[in-house]
């Protein structure tokens, strides 16, 4: 499996651990309800499922950009390496929304973006 495979394997998995960071530790976590619960939270807790929610929304554009580029067997280690800047760039992007820095998150989240245009670039390029 190429690294930009496990880099898609990886960002599916984004979700699921910020997620559990909005909901660690706290005793009063509705699992009959966790939305409506997840809701109802501040600070770090609905930050980190506000990571949450746009990990989901980034993945499906990343994940086809890797797979098409692979398909038309676009130069690996170029998309290596834009798989890699957005998982970094990802989990920079994390990191500073748990932190509350919105601008630098923005910046962040508009690097791992452009890696993301850059794989479908580089597919259009190979063929």
């Amino acid at each position: 499996m190429t690294i930009a495979y496990w880099c898609v394997l990886l960002a599916g998995l984004m979700p699921v651990l910020t997620v559990a960071i909005a909901k660690a530790g706290r005793p009063d976590f509705d699992n009959g309800e966790p939305r409506a619960w997840l809701e109802k939270q501040s600070g770090m807790r609905r930050r980190a499922d506000y990571a949450h929610r746009n990990h989901f929304e980034a993945f499906p554009f990343f994940a086809a950009g890797v797979i098409i580029a692979q398909q038309v067997h676009a130069a690996q280690g170029i998309l290596n390496l834009l798989a890699l800047i957005f998982i970094v760039g990802r989990i920079a992007y994390t990191a500073l929304y748990l932190k509350d820095r919105p601008s630098l998150r923005s910046a962040v989240w508009t690097i791992s973006f452009l890696a993301t245009i850059g794989l479908f670039v580089l597919a259009g390029m190979t063929h």
